[in-house]
Protein backbone atom coordinates (compact mmCIF):
# COMPACT_ATOMS: atom_id res chain seq x y z
CA UNK A 1 0.00 0.00 0.00
CA UNK A 2 0.88 3.77 -1.12
CA UNK A 3 2.84 5.70 2.02
CA UNK A 4 0.90 9.35 2.77
CA UNK A 5 2.20 11.88 4.69
CA UNK A 6 -0.47 14.24 6.55
CA UNK A 7 -1.05 17.51 8.53
CA UNK A 8 -4.06 17.15 10.81
CA UNK A 9 -5.62 18.53 13.88
CA UNK A 10 -6.58 16.87 16.97
CA UNK A 11 -9.52 17.93 18.76
CA UNK A 12 -7.69 20.00 21.24
CA UNK A 13 -7.07 22.38 17.80
CA UNK A 14 -2.83 21.33 17.42
CA UNK A 15 -0.99 20.57 14.63
CA UNK A 16 -0.28 16.42 13.86
CA UNK A 17 1.96 15.44 11.06
CA UNK A 18 3.12 11.96 10.47
CA UNK A 19 3.00 9.16 8.05
CA UNK A 20 -0.08 6.54 7.34
CA UNK A 21 -0.62 3.76 4.79
CA UNK A 22 -3.75 3.34 3.45
CA UNK A 23 -5.24 1.72 -0.18
CA UNK A 24 -6.05 5.29 -1.21
CA UNK A 25 -6.05 9.43 0.08
CA UNK A 26 -9.76 8.48 0.93
CA UNK A 27 -9.56 5.63 2.63
CA UNK A 28 -6.48 7.40 4.40
CA UNK A 29 -8.77 10.14 5.55
CA UNK A 30 -11.09 8.28 6.68
CA UNK A 31 -8.71 6.07 8.93
CA UNK A 32 -7.05 9.44 10.36
CA UNK A 33 -10.65 10.65 11.55
CA UNK A 34 -11.28 7.62 13.41
CA UNK A 35 -8.41 8.78 15.29
CA UNK A 36 -9.72 12.20 15.77
CA UNK A 37 -7.41 13.48 13.80
CA UNK A 38 -9.03 16.68 11.23
CA UNK A 39 -6.47 16.00 7.57
CA UNK A 40 -5.80 19.56 6.31
CA UNK A 41 -3.73 17.98 3.61
CA UNK A 42 -2.35 14.62 2.94
CA UNK A 43 -0.24 13.28 -0.17
CA UNK A 44 1.40 10.53 -1.02
CA UNK A 45 5.25 10.93 0.49
CA UNK A 46 7.25 9.99 -2.96
CA UNK A 47 5.40 11.55 -5.35
CA UNK A 48 4.81 15.06 -3.07
CA UNK A 49 8.34 15.45 -3.05
CA UNK A 50 8.03 15.46 -7.34
CA UNK A 51 5.90 17.57 -7.49
CA UNK A 52 7.25 20.11 -5.26
CA UNK A 53 10.45 19.92 -7.27
CA UNK A 54 8.88 20.27 -10.78
CA UNK A 55 6.98 22.96 -8.75
CA UNK A 56 9.86 24.71 -7.37
CA UNK A 57 12.27 25.17 -10.41
CA UNK A 58 9.18 25.61 -13.07
CA UNK A 59 6.14 26.61 -10.78
CA UNK A 60 7.42 29.95 -9.38
CA UNK A 61 4.96 32.05 -10.86
CA UNK A 62 7.76 33.50 -13.04
CA UNK A 63 8.26 33.13 -17.03
CA UNK A 64 11.77 33.90 -18.23
CA UNK A 65 10.78 35.35 -21.32
CA UNK A 66 7.34 36.29 -20.67
CA UNK A 67 7.22 37.95 -16.67
CA UNK A 68 5.30 37.23 -13.92
CA UNK A 69 2.69 34.34 -14.89
CA UNK A 70 -0.93 35.97 -14.18
CA UNK A 71 -4.49 33.99 -14.09
CA UNK A 72 -6.70 35.72 -16.31
CA UNK A 73 -9.84 37.23 -14.51
CA UNK A 74 -12.14 34.16 -16.65
CA UNK A 75 -10.13 31.61 -15.41
CA UNK A 76 -10.20 32.67 -12.01
CA UNK A 77 -13.75 32.56 -11.58
CA UNK A 78 -13.57 28.87 -13.05
CA UNK A 79 -10.39 27.91 -10.23
CA UNK A 80 -12.71 29.33 -7.55
CA UNK A 81 -15.74 28.08 -7.68
CA UNK A 82 -14.37 24.28 -8.66
CA UNK A 83 -12.10 25.22 -5.21
CA UNK A 84 -15.37 26.09 -3.82
CA UNK A 85 -17.27 22.96 -4.62
CA UNK A 86 -13.96 20.62 -3.97
CA UNK A 87 -14.07 22.15 0.02
CA UNK A 88 -17.52 22.09 -0.15
CA UNK A 89 -17.66 18.30 -0.45
CA UNK A 90 -15.04 17.85 2.36
CA UNK A 91 -11.64 17.75 0.14
CA UNK A 92 -8.84 19.24 2.48
CA UNK A 93 -7.45 22.57 0.91
CA UNK A 94 -3.87 21.30 -0.33
CA UNK A 95 -5.47 18.45 -1.85
CA UNK A 96 -8.22 20.67 -3.76
CA UNK A 97 -5.99 22.69 -5.06
CA UNK A 98 -3.74 19.84 -6.12
CA UNK A 99 -6.34 18.73 -7.84
CA UNK A 100 -7.15 21.91 -9.78
CA UNK A 101 -3.46 22.36 -10.78
CA UNK A 102 -3.50 18.23 -12.37
CA UNK A 103 -6.36 19.52 -14.26
CA UNK A 104 -5.49 22.65 -15.37
CA UNK A 105 -4.76 22.89 -19.16
CA UNK A 106 -3.48 26.71 -18.76
CA UNK A 107 -0.17 26.93 -17.90
CA UNK A 108 -0.23 29.87 -15.71
CA UNK A 109 -3.35 28.55 -14.37
CA UNK A 110 -0.82 25.33 -13.32
CA UNK A 111 2.18 27.04 -11.95
CA UNK A 112 0.01 29.82 -10.03
CA UNK A 113 -1.88 26.78 -8.31
CA UNK A 114 1.94 24.50 -7.94
CA UNK A 115 3.38 28.03 -6.27
CA UNK A 116 0.16 28.57 -3.69
CA UNK A 117 0.13 24.85 -2.98
CA UNK A 118 3.43 24.93 -2.37
CA UNK A 119 3.41 27.85 -0.27
CA UNK A 120 0.80 26.29 2.00
CA UNK A 121 2.05 22.80 2.41
CA UNK A 122 4.90 25.03 3.61
CA UNK A 123 2.72 25.77 6.68
CA UNK A 124 1.25 29.21 5.54
CA UNK A 125 -1.97 30.24 5.69
CA UNK A 126 -4.26 30.26 1.85
CA UNK A 127 -4.55 33.89 1.82
CA UNK A 128 -0.54 34.55 2.21
CA UNK A 129 -0.07 32.06 -0.24
CA UNK A 130 -2.46 33.95 -2.35
CA UNK A 131 -0.89 36.93 -1.71
CA UNK A 132 2.65 36.09 -3.22
CA UNK A 133 1.21 36.14 -7.05
CA UNK A 134 -0.55 39.52 -6.46
CA UNK A 135 -1.01 40.05 -10.10
CA UNK A 136 -3.60 37.31 -10.17
CA UNK A 137 -5.09 38.15 -6.54
CA UNK A 138 -6.19 41.32 -5.96
CA UNK A 139 -6.97 42.92 -2.21
CA UNK A 140 -10.51 41.74 -2.41
CA UNK A 141 -9.72 38.50 -2.59
CA UNK A 142 -7.36 38.18 -0.68
CA UNK A 143 -9.51 39.92 1.93
CA UNK A 144 -12.49 37.90 1.41
CA UNK A 145 -9.90 34.68 2.17
CA UNK A 146 -8.79 35.71 4.97
CA UNK A 147 -12.45 36.54 6.25
CA UNK A 148 -13.48 33.09 5.34
CA UNK A 149 -10.21 31.49 7.26
CA UNK A 150 -11.27 33.38 10.39
CA UNK A 151 -14.74 32.23 10.15
CA UNK A 152 -13.97 28.58 9.13
CA UNK A 153 -16.52 28.75 6.26
CA UNK A 154 -13.97 28.70 3.48
CA UNK A 155 -15.99 27.35 0.74
CA UNK A 156 -18.80 29.82 1.91
CA UNK A 157 -16.90 32.32 0.97
CA UNK A 158 -15.10 31.23 -2.24
CA UNK A 159 -18.70 30.30 -3.95
CA UNK A 160 -19.50 34.00 -2.80
CA UNK A 161 -16.93 35.48 -4.65
CA UNK A 162 -17.05 33.10 -7.72
CA UNK A 163 -20.76 34.71 -7.75
CA UNK A 164 -19.30 38.06 -7.51
CA UNK A 165 -16.74 38.06 -10.21
CA UNK A 166 -19.36 36.16 -12.24
CA UNK A 167 -21.63 38.93 -12.04
CA UNK A 168 -18.85 41.48 -12.59
CA UNK A 169 -17.62 39.62 -15.22
CA UNK A 170 -21.52 39.96 -17.01
CA UNK A 171 -21.96 43.66 -15.96
CA UNK A 172 -18.76 44.64 -17.72
CA UNK A 173 -19.14 42.80 -20.49
CA UNK A 174 -22.52 44.55 -21.58
CA UNK A 175 -20.93 47.84 -20.98
CA UNK A 176 -18.18 47.09 -23.18
CA UNK A 177 -20.48 45.35 -26.11
CA UNK A 178 -22.30 48.57 -26.25
CA UNK A 179 -19.14 50.61 -26.62
CA UNK A 180 -18.03 48.48 -29.08
CA UNK A 181 -20.35 48.98 -31.47
CA UNK A 182 -20.80 53.04 -31.94
CA UNK A 183 -16.80 53.03 -31.47
CA UNK A 184 -16.42 50.73 -34.81
CA UNK A 185 -19.43 52.69 -36.56
CA UNK A 186 -17.18 55.80 -35.70
CA UNK A 187 -13.89 54.78 -36.99
CA UNK A 188 -15.36 53.59 -40.23
CA UNK A 189 -17.14 56.73 -40.82
CA UNK A 190 -13.88 59.06 -39.52
CA UNK A 191 -12.24 56.81 -42.17
CA UNK A 192 -14.59 57.38 -44.99
CA UNK A 193 -14.68 60.98 -44.53
CA UNK A 194 -10.76 60.81 -44.75
CA UNK A 195 -10.54 59.29 -47.60
CA UNK A 196 -13.01 61.69 -49.43
CA UNK A 197 -10.70 64.50 -48.46
CA UNK A 198 -7.61 63.16 -49.24
CA UNK A 199 -8.56 61.08 -52.56
CA UNK A 200 -11.96 62.32 -54.40
CA UNK A 201 -12.45 66.18 -53.58
CA UNK A 202 -8.84 66.71 -54.79
CA UNK A 203 -10.00 65.46 -58.02
CA UNK A 204 -13.10 67.62 -58.18
CA UNK A 205 -11.28 70.66 -57.60
CA UNK A 206 -9.26 69.73 -60.75
CA UNK A 207 -12.40 69.58 -62.41
CA UNK A 208 -13.52 73.01 -61.48
CA UNK A 209 -10.29 74.91 -61.81
CA UNK A 210 -9.93 73.28 -65.88
CA UNK A 211 -13.60 73.68 -66.44
CA UNK A 212 -14.02 76.93 -64.80
CA UNK A 213 -11.19 78.51 -64.52
CA UNK A 214 -8.84 79.74 -61.47
CA UNK A 215 -10.27 82.88 -61.01
CA UNK A 216 -14.01 81.85 -61.35
CA UNK A 217 -15.91 82.02 -57.51
CA UNK A 218 -16.63 78.74 -56.35
CA UNK A 219 -20.21 78.43 -53.35
CA UNK A 220 -18.82 79.22 -50.07
CA UNK A 221 -19.51 75.74 -48.81
CA UNK A 222 -17.57 74.17 -51.77
CA UNK A 223 -14.44 76.80 -50.90
CA UNK A 224 -14.30 75.52 -47.35
CA UNK A 225 -14.40 72.29 -48.39
CA UNK A 226 -11.55 72.32 -50.81
CA UNK A 227 -9.65 74.24 -48.56
CA UNK A 228 -9.95 71.71 -45.79
CA UNK A 229 -9.13 68.81 -48.27
CA UNK A 230 -5.85 70.83 -49.35
CA UNK A 231 -4.81 71.35 -45.73
CA UNK A 232 -4.97 67.30 -45.34
CA UNK A 233 -3.04 66.86 -48.40
CA UNK A 234 -0.94 69.56 -48.22
CA UNK A 235 -0.24 69.32 -44.09
CA UNK A 236 -0.59 65.97 -43.53
CA UNK A 237 1.78 65.12 -40.94
CA UNK A 238 0.94 68.17 -39.08
CA UNK A 239 -2.79 66.39 -38.69
CA UNK A 240 -1.11 63.01 -37.48
CA UNK A 241 0.99 65.13 -35.18
CA UNK A 242 -1.90 66.37 -33.99
CA UNK A 243 -3.82 63.20 -33.60
CA UNK A 244 -0.62 61.59 -31.69
CA UNK A 245 -0.27 64.80 -29.57
CA UNK A 246 -4.33 64.32 -28.78
CA UNK A 247 -3.49 60.17 -27.40
CA UNK A 248 -0.12 60.93 -25.60
CA UNK A 249 -2.24 63.56 -23.79
CA UNK A 250 -4.66 61.35 -22.59
CA UNK A 251 -2.49 59.15 -22.02
CA UNK A 252 -0.49 60.92 -19.44
CA UNK A 253 -3.50 62.57 -17.82
CA UNK A 254 -4.66 59.61 -17.10
CA UNK A 255 -1.52 58.78 -14.55
CA UNK A 256 -1.69 61.73 -13.13
CA UNK A 257 -4.20 62.38 -10.37
CA UNK A 258 -5.78 65.41 -11.18
CA UNK A 259 -6.15 64.51 -15.05
CA UNK A 260 -7.54 60.75 -13.99
CA UNK A 261 -10.42 62.36 -11.69
CA UNK A 262 -11.18 65.05 -14.45
CA UNK A 263 -11.47 61.78 -17.36
CA UNK A 264 -13.33 60.03 -14.76
CA UNK A 265 -15.44 62.97 -14.36
CA UNK A 266 -16.51 63.41 -17.98
CA UNK A 267 -17.18 59.54 -18.41
CA UNK A 268 -19.53 59.82 -15.54
CA UNK A 269 -21.41 63.03 -16.71
CA UNK A 270 -21.11 62.30 -20.58
CA UNK A 271 -24.65 61.83 -22.77
CA UNK A 272 -25.63 59.01 -23.54
CA UNK A 273 -23.04 56.90 -22.04
CA UNK A 274 -22.18 58.42 -18.74
CA UNK A 275 -25.79 57.25 -17.19
CA UNK A 276 -24.51 53.27 -18.19
CA UNK A 277 -21.12 54.34 -16.50
CA UNK A 278 -22.54 55.94 -13.67
CA UNK A 279 -24.83 52.94 -13.00
CA UNK A 280 -22.72 50.40 -13.31
CA UNK A 281 -20.42 52.36 -11.07
CA UNK A 282 -23.26 51.76 -7.98
CA UNK A 283 -23.95 48.04 -8.94
CA UNK A 284 -19.73 47.97 -8.60
CA UNK A 285 -20.04 49.67 -5.59
CA UNK A 286 -23.05 47.70 -3.96
CA UNK A 287 -21.41 44.84 -4.78
CA UNK A 288 -18.37 44.63 -3.33
CA UNK A 289 -19.39 46.10 -0.33
CA UNK A 290 -22.22 44.01 0.27
CA UNK A 291 -20.21 40.56 -0.69
CA UNK A 292 -17.65 41.73 1.74
CA UNK A 293 -19.03 42.98 4.38
CA UNK A 294 -21.37 39.79 4.22
CA UNK A 295 -18.18 37.47 4.34
CA UNK A 296 -17.41 38.77 7.63
CA UNK A 297 -15.03 41.76 6.48
CA UNK A 298 -15.17 44.59 8.77
CA UNK A 299 -16.93 48.07 7.50
CA UNK A 300 -13.78 50.00 7.44
CA UNK A 301 -11.56 47.54 5.67
CA UNK A 302 -14.65 46.98 3.01
CA UNK A 303 -14.33 50.61 2.26
CA UNK A 304 -10.55 50.76 1.25
CA UNK A 305 -11.17 47.84 -0.16
CA UNK A 306 -13.90 49.06 -2.29
CA UNK A 307 -12.42 52.57 -2.94
CA UNK A 308 -9.10 50.83 -4.58
CA UNK A 309 -11.30 48.39 -6.68
CA UNK A 310 -14.24 50.78 -7.92
CA UNK A 311 -12.26 51.74 -11.22
CA UNK A 312 -13.42 55.43 -11.48
CA UNK A 313 -11.65 58.13 -9.18
CA UNK A 314 -15.36 59.98 -8.91
CA UNK A 315 -16.22 57.21 -6.48
CA UNK A 316 -13.34 56.28 -4.97
CA UNK A 317 -13.35 60.17 -3.71
CA UNK A 318 -16.54 59.56 -2.58
CA UNK A 319 -16.08 56.58 -0.96
CA UNK A 320 -13.16 57.76 0.90
CA UNK A 321 -15.41 60.89 2.32
CA UNK A 322 -17.90 57.93 3.33
CA UNK A 323 -15.08 55.66 4.86
CA UNK A 324 -13.12 59.33 6.83
CA UNK A 325 -16.68 60.19 8.11
CA UNK A 326 -17.11 56.25 9.28
CA UNK A 327 -13.77 56.12 10.92
CA UNK A 328 -15.35 59.05 12.97
CA UNK A 329 -18.18 56.68 14.22
CA UNK A 330 -21.29 57.95 11.86
CA UNK A 331 -22.92 55.79 9.49
CA UNK A 332 -22.76 55.35 6.01
CA UNK A 333 -25.97 56.54 4.54
CA UNK A 334 -25.52 60.36 5.34
CA UNK A 335 -22.15 60.73 4.21
CA UNK A 336 -22.90 58.87 1.43
CA UNK A 337 -25.67 61.58 0.26
CA UNK A 338 -22.88 64.14 0.89
CA UNK A 339 -20.44 63.07 -2.06
CA UNK A 340 -24.27 63.60 -4.48
CA UNK A 341 -22.06 61.04 -6.63
CA UNK A 342 -24.82 58.23 -6.05
CA UNK A 343 -28.49 58.47 -6.69
CA UNK A 344 -30.89 59.19 -3.96
CA UNK A 345 -32.85 55.74 -4.04
CA UNK A 346 -29.44 53.95 -3.14
CA UNK A 347 -29.03 56.99 0.33
CA UNK A 348 -32.18 55.66 1.33
CA UNK A 349 -31.94 52.01 0.80
CA UNK A 350 -28.71 52.50 2.92
CA UNK A 351 -30.77 54.02 5.43
CA UNK A 352 -32.97 51.15 5.64
CA UNK A 353 -30.37 48.82 5.76
CA UNK A 354 -28.25 50.68 8.28
CA UNK A 355 -31.76 50.70 10.58
CA UNK A 356 -32.80 47.32 10.06
CA UNK A 357 -29.40 46.11 10.43
CA UNK A 358 -29.39 44.05 7.08
CA UNK A 359 -26.93 46.20 4.83
CA UNK A 360 -24.75 43.69 3.64
CA UNK A 361 -28.85 42.58 2.27
CA UNK A 362 -30.16 45.37 0.96
CA UNK A 363 -26.51 46.64 -1.10
CA UNK A 364 -27.32 43.22 -2.87
CA UNK A 365 -30.75 44.24 -3.45
CA UNK A 366 -29.05 47.56 -4.69
CA UNK A 367 -26.24 45.83 -6.79
CA UNK A 368 -29.44 43.49 -8.65
CA UNK A 369 -31.64 46.46 -9.50
CA UNK A 370 -28.86 48.59 -11.18
CA UNK A 371 -27.45 45.33 -12.90
CA UNK A 372 -31.34 45.54 -14.46
CA UNK A 373 -31.12 49.08 -14.95
CA UNK A 374 -28.02 48.64 -16.94
CA UNK A 375 -29.37 45.92 -19.33
CA UNK A 376 -32.28 47.93 -20.33
CA UNK A 377 -29.80 51.29 -20.65
CA UNK A 378 -27.73 48.96 -22.76
CA UNK A 379 -30.36 47.81 -24.87
CA UNK A 380 -31.77 51.04 -25.06
CA UNK A 381 -28.76 52.94 -25.93
CA UNK A 382 -28.19 49.83 -28.62
CA UNK A 383 -31.05 50.92 -30.11
CA UNK A 384 -30.80 54.11 -30.21
CA UNK A 385 -26.94 54.86 -31.34
CA UNK A 386 -27.43 52.80 -34.73
CA UNK A 387 -30.10 55.06 -35.97
CA UNK A 388 -28.12 58.55 -34.83
CA UNK A 389 -24.93 57.02 -36.09
CA UNK A 390 -26.22 56.60 -39.67
CA UNK A 391 -28.16 60.03 -39.47
CA UNK A 392 -24.83 61.44 -38.39
CA UNK A 393 -22.65 59.74 -41.16
CA UNK A 394 -25.56 60.48 -44.08
CA UNK A 395 -25.47 63.93 -42.82
CA UNK A 396 -21.44 64.52 -43.09
CA UNK A 397 -21.35 62.23 -46.48
CA UNK A 398 -24.02 64.37 -47.85
CA UNK A 399 -22.33 67.74 -47.38
CA UNK A 400 -19.92 66.54 -49.20
CA UNK A 401 -21.73 65.58 -51.79
CA UNK A 402 -23.89 68.87 -52.03
CA UNK A 403 -20.62 70.78 -51.78
CA UNK A 404 -19.00 68.82 -54.55
CA UNK A 405 -21.95 69.21 -56.66
CA UNK A 406 -23.43 72.83 -56.57
CA UNK A 407 -20.46 73.95 -58.72
CA UNK A 408 -21.80 71.48 -61.80
CA UNK A 409 -24.44 73.79 -62.09
CA UNK A 410 -21.93 76.71 -63.13
CA UNK A 411 -20.05 74.24 -65.29
CA UNK A 412 -23.55 73.37 -67.20
CA UNK A 413 -24.49 76.61 -67.82
CA UNK A 414 -21.66 77.44 -69.01
CA UNK A 415 -21.14 74.45 -71.36
CA UNK A 416 -24.55 75.12 -72.79
CA UNK A 417 -24.00 78.46 -73.48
Amino acid sequence: MPLFTYTAMDGNGKERKGKIESASEDAAVIELRAKNLYVTSIRVAVKAQKVKKTASSGGGGFNMNLGPVVIKRKELTVVTRQLAILLAAGLPLIRSLRTLEKQAKNPSVKMVLGKTSDIVEGGSTFAEALAQSPKSFDKLYLNMVRAGEASGAMEVILDRLAGFMEKAARISGKVKSAMIYPSVILSISILAVVGLMIFIVPNFSKIFSDLLGPDEPLPGITTFLINCSNSMVETWYYWLIGVAVIIISFKIAGKIPAGKYGLDWCKYNMPLFGPIIAKTAVSRFSRTLGTLMSSGVPVLSALAIVKETSGNDVVSGAVQQVYDAVKEGEGIAVPLGKTKVFPEMVISMVEVGEETGKLPEMLDKIANTYEEEVDNAVSALTSLIEPLMIVGLAGIVGTIVIALFLPLTKIIEKMSG
